[in-house]
């Protein structure tokens, strides 16, 4: 099974982590399974930018982004070519390396999934 590493974060995760990731999983579900609160204001249905993450190793092993969210990606603060909404980047068979971003556009985050 492949996993994730998250890079550390100060507020969604401080010592950074590694967890176990099945594939054909959203990076943004895994994540929440394993209490790393990621913001997901629209509830994961692709209609924010809140969940968006760095894919800084793997990300060719992810699904294609659709125009959807490559059009929501154009909104999201810290825009990288290794961009993707967590919501809608499913987990191949390949491991990850992923940063959260330091700020969103969000004013108000969830704290729970």
């Amino acid at each position: 099974m492949p996993q994730i590493v998250i890079l550390p974060h100060p507020e969604f995760c401080p010592e950074g982590a590694v967890v176990e990731a099945p594939s054909g999983q959203s990076v943004c579900d895994v994540l929440l399974d394993n209490d790393i609160e990621i913001e997901h204001a629209c509830d994961r249905v692709c209609a924010c930018t809140t969940c968006h993450v760095l894919i800084r190793e793997g990300f060719d092993s992810l699904n294609e982004p659709e125009e959807r969210e490559e059009d929501l990606l154009d909104r999201a603060w810290g825009l990288e070519p290794v961009s993707r909404l967590s919501c809608q980047a499913i987990v191949g068979t390949v491991d990850l390396v992923v940063e959260l971003p330091k700020y969103t556009i969000n004013h108000a985050a969830e704290k729970s999934h």
